[in-house]
């Protein structure tokens, strides 16, 4: 199969559209040539260009197109408008159920044909985040200055332009044509060169300073820091998000290690690791024992002729104004505590509906302080930490690094002289951030963490700010989640609805019944369904155990969820299942004829024996289930219910439950209805799948 290689080269591209511009493109094409058939298509991205290689058929075949026109009948006018239309008389159209119809035949066309006839549009309509026209009098758009396209099948140079017809500009603009030439690296090897294949194109560049896959400049980074650190017997500090945007900076990473000055080594090391990163894309370092390291790695793009001397300086130099400013906030934000920050809260908006972050501090206080015992927290020490909780919003290190909410809080709390307790709780609060992240165990972390995300969903969702589609501008999904794992991961016993109803009562007045707040509970069911799912776990077994369920306890609704798992991955459990949803179809065909049929089964007209022992198991068996639920004893109660299997297998098998006799139909059903009310309390089968 012919080979196409498609490469779009231009000034640098930001690292951030890198990938996505990527699996944009293999998608574009994947459209454009599906007549062609592409196969083993591969992306490739970097600082300065975006290609696609594949393979393809040869030829898109001939076929006949059938295009259906006016009905037969239709007025003379309107046949002549078809046929006018297509440049054809009447005489080529046939009749075909009850239409004119015009059957024309489409050749087969040349792969380097159809591919020259649909790369200008597609490359027009490429859905770059942002985009920018240059060159006079230029309509192409492109995310940067677009300096060549190579395309080339089979070794050959795919034609085509981006003119548009009749368009007069520059040959910068929509004038560029395809061709066979790619570029190295800017500095250490430029000019443009010629190639004929993928693999010539990747040999090429790799001689040429340029690594063609960001997975391989990823490898080249993370072996070349990791070795360089172990070499002074220290460890990188993973960063996988920094990895990958240097990744798309550097078209031939070349690693280097620099030093931190002694003087800078008493800043706390997340303001130097977020310094470095934030400012200036350096990688952190740490000791054996886990603290930061006096050295920082960096990656160039170049390869020094003094080994790096000149460039490791420079760095350094850079590295210590950086070091400089945030040793000016932290040593003038500590003149400060936190406590007397307060009062500046009030000068923050938190929402235009909801007040100031000082109105914040003030509820999430109370709240912290109602969760606090049922958390086995200190009810004083969670009052406290909510109260210092956002001040670090205020302090100068915070306004530099967004990023450090929370940890500066906890510094600033220790050189206070706080309670230990409230210093991590400030730490903390924010925890867990993402699905990687660690989940606070410390009882009065987890009340301010708690408190902060009730709080913020329930002020969020009365103010009209839920999330819909995929807009989440406040990270209330991202909060959700937070509540569930800190319930899930601490083992916590929470009714849901009683909190949100604590968080909403502390809101304005105009806001306090607003009717979204009652979609909250419906938020969180489905966020945990995500977060099972994420898992691989039976989100349908949460879903049969929540339908008409008013239980807002995760831990209790997990454990439910879990014995019913288990019980359906067992024989007995599978056909009690499956018995339960023929039982359940039985009722609600009859229930449409004359149901319900809702009332308590008469033993004596119990007739066959099969009818008389599946009685006497839901006599035996739903005291025991009940039981068992009300002492949260989930595994016990799916057992008993499973026991039914065998008289409800063998009550299908003999007894007809329409019974000509009304009085036995009436009574069978109702045994039925009995099942049915006895197996809802364990769960919803309707919503099992499979």
């Amino acid at each position: 199969m012919p080979e196409l290689l498609i490469e779009l080269f231009s000034e640098e591209i930001p690292a951030r559209m890198q990938q996505q511009a990527g699996e944009h493109l293999l998608r574009l094409l994947s459209d454009a040539l599906a007549p062609l058939n592409p196969q083993d298509a591969v992306a490739y991205t970097g600082p300065r260009r975006i290609a696609a290689s594949c393979t393809l058929d040869a030829h898109v075949p001939g076929r006949t197109v059938s295009e259906r026109g006016p009905r037969e009948g239709a007025p003379e006018k309107a046949l002549e408008g078809f046929t006018r239309k297509h440049g054809v008389t009447q005489d080529a159209l046939i009749l075909q159920n009850g239409f004119w119809v015009l059957e024309r035949e489409e050749p087969a066309i040349s792969a380097r044909e159809h591919i020259a006839g649909t790369m200008p549009d597609l490359l027009r309509r490429f859905p770059w985040p942002k985009s920018m026209r240059w060159g006079q009098g230029s309509a192409f758009t492109w995310v940067r200055p677009l300096r060549r396209i190579l395309c080339i099948l089979d070794g050959e140079t795919v034609p085509f332009s981006l003119a548009l017809s009749g368009a007069q500009g520059d040959d910068n603009g929509h004038h560029l044509q395809s061709g066979n030439q790619t570029e190295g690296h800017r500095f250490l090897s430029p000019g443009a060169v010629a190639v004929s294949s993928v693999a010539e194109w990747q040999d090429t560049l790799q001689g040429r300073h340029v690594q063609v896959h960001a997975a391989d400049r990823r490898e080249t980074i993370v072996s070349g820091l990791t070795a360089l650190a172990s070499s002074e017997g220290l460890a990188l500090v993973p960063d996988t998000g920094l990895v990958e945007e240097v990744a798309g900076l550097v078209e031939w990473p070349v690693p280097f290690l620099g030093r931190i000055d002694e003087k800078y080594m008493d800043l706390p090391a997340e303001v130097m690791q977020v310094s470095m990163r934030v400012n200036q894309r350096y990688f952190a370092l740490r000791n054996g024992d886990g603290s930061a390291a006096p050295r920082f790695a960096f990656v160039a793009n170049i390869v020094p002729t003094d080994d790096g001397t000149l460039i490791v300086t420079g760095n350094e130099r850079v590295l210590r104004a950086r070091f400089a400013d945030a040793r000016h906030f932290w040593d003038l934000d500590r003149k400060q505590t936190l406590a007397s920050r307060l009062g500046a809260l009030d000068a923050i908006t938190f929402h235009a509906r909801l007040g100031s972050q000082g109105d914040r501090t003030r509820r999430m206080v109370r709240l912290a302080g109602l969760i606090a015992p049922m958390v086995g927290a200190s009810k004083a020490e969670a009052e406290r930490a909510a109260d210092l909780s956002k001040t670090d919003l205020t302090t100068g290190m915070v306004g530099e690094f967004p990023e450090l909410q929370g940890v500066m809080g906890g510094y600033y709390a220790q050189h206070d002289g706080e309670a230990p307790a409230v210093c991590q709780a400030i730490t903390e609060q924010y925890m867990p951030r993402g699905l990687g992240d660690t989940v606070p165990t410390a009882p009065v972390s987890v009340a301010l963490g708690l408190a902060d995300r009730f709080d913020m969903l329930a002020a969020f969702f009365a103010a009209g700010e839920k999330p819909s589609g995929s807009g989440d501008p406040f990270g209330l999904r991202r909060a959700a989640l937070g509540i569930i794992r800190l319930i899930r991961e601490n083992s916590l016993r929470l009714d849901l609805v009683k909190l949100f109803l604590l968080a909403a009562e502390a809101l304005p007045d105009s806001l306090r019944d607003a009717p979204d707040l009652a979609l909250l509970p419906q938020f969180m069911a489905e966020r945990l369904r995500v977060q099972l799912r994420s898992e691989g776990a039976r989100y349908d077994c949460l879903a049969a155990i929540s339908t008409g369920n008013t239980d807002t306890d995760i831990t209790r609704l997990l454990a439910r969820a879990q014995a019913l798992e288990t019980m359906l991955e067992t024989e007995d459990g599978r056909n009690l299942l499956a018995a339960t949803r023929r039982a359940a179809n039985i009722l609600r065909i009859e229930d449409r004829k004359d149901g319900p049929h809702d009332g308590a089964p008469d033993a004596a007209l119990f007739v066959q024996p099969e009818e008389q022992a599946l009685a006497a198991a839901l006599d035996r068996v739903e005291p025991t289930v009940e039981k068992a639920f009300a002492e949260e004893r989930f595994t016990d109660a799916m057992r008993d219910a499973a026991s039914l299997r065998e008289p409800l297998d063998a009550f299908f098998g003999p007894v007809t439950v329409n019974d000509p006799d009304p009085a036995l139909r009436l009574n069978r059903l109702r045994l039925l209805a009995r099942l049915g009310r006895m197996m809802r309390l364990i769960a919803d089968f309707s919503q099992i799948e499979g």
